[in-house]
């Protein structure tokens, strides 16, 4: 199968084409600088060109606060810009995969979210992720809405690395216990979302890790997988004054019959940190060489 990534750059994406490759894909990616989902004209144009059978977009706003600064720009991306891409595989004949987000629920159900769940985005990132859903689903009838949550991965800033690098140089974190989710490894989503090309069954589907903690909780098993010696320090969401409202609990699961399932958030947690260190030590070695010769 020809499948074309948009966002291939990113840390999700980055993972997806290698997912997609290893499962034996013909597969052509592009980042943001090299097409932009903005721009419906080269979006035709491309998909014109390269005529593929499946479209992945990863492409996204993805700055959760800086999306209530700036409604207009995350809306442009994750709304309209999803939309194009939705249309553009349509012309095609192409199939299409939009990564959405738990953030399109408010968090005040009590309890863990289904694909059929009624959506109530309480911040503007989360209004500009449910926009690309109806957006994708309008352009396109052949298009799958996957869900998923709190993604960490090597091509990428996240919370796990932010927590190893305060606790390295403060040996001290706060982290809020009042949000919980389900904290998932691209690497794991990715094989879930290329599984999914294979199949016809197209609308919503939740793709997260399993079980769910808070980001203190997180924080914990971070710290004691890693072997660090780091106080961790909870707090409320209302102390840290973030500028984007969070779902207080967005736990993803599915309900759809044919359900992919991911690996648990521990699992992926303890995958990712041995990547991390193997990623590590080949740099450290190609530097060693680099300087011996």
């Amino acid at each position: 199968m020809k499948v074309l990534v948009l966002g291939a750059r990113g840390m999700l994406g980055s993972d997806v084409m290698r997912a997609a490759t290893d499962a034996g894909h013909e597969v052509r990616g592009f980042g943001h600088t090299e097409l932009d989902i903005t721009d419906p004209e080269a979006l035709r144009s491309r998909f014109e060109l390269d005529r593929p059978d499946a479209v992945i977009n990863c492409a996204a706003w993805t700055d959760v606060d800086g999306a209530e600064d700036d409604p207009e720009g995350a809306q442009l991306v994750n709304g309209t810009g999803a939309g194009n891409a939705s249309a553009a595989a349509a012309a095609v004949g192409a199939k299409i995969i939009y990564v959405s987000s738990d953030y399109v629920f408010a968090g005040d159900k009590g309890d863990d979210y289904v694909e059929a769940d009624q959506t109530g985005p309480i911040s503007v990132y989360g209004q500009s992720k449910l926009a690309g859903e109806v957006a994708t689903a309008t352009a396109n009838r052949r298009s799958s809405i996957v869900r998923s949550s709190w993604l960490f991965g090597i091509n990428g800033p996240n919370f796990v690395n932010t927590m190893i690098r305060l606790g390295e140089s403060q040996g001290q974190v706060l982290v809020v216990h009042d949000q919980v989710g389900s904290p998932t490894y691209t690497w794991h989503l990715a094989y879930g979302l290329v599984r999914l090309l294979d199949s016809d069954e197209f609308g919503i589907h939740h793709m997260a890790a399993a079980g769910s903690c808070s980001w203190y909780e997180f924080a914990k098993e971070i710290f004691r997988l890693s072997q660090m010696d780091v106080v961790t320090l909870s707090a409320t969401t209302e102390m840290f004054g973030a500028k984007a409202p969070r779902p207080a609990r967005s736990v993803l699961v599915s309900a759809n019959e044919h359900a992919i399932q991911l690996p648990s958030w521990q699992d992926g947690l303890a995958s990712y940190l041995a990547q991390k260190q193997s990623v590590e030590a080949t740099a450290a070695e190609s530097s060693e060489t680099e300087r011996g010769k």
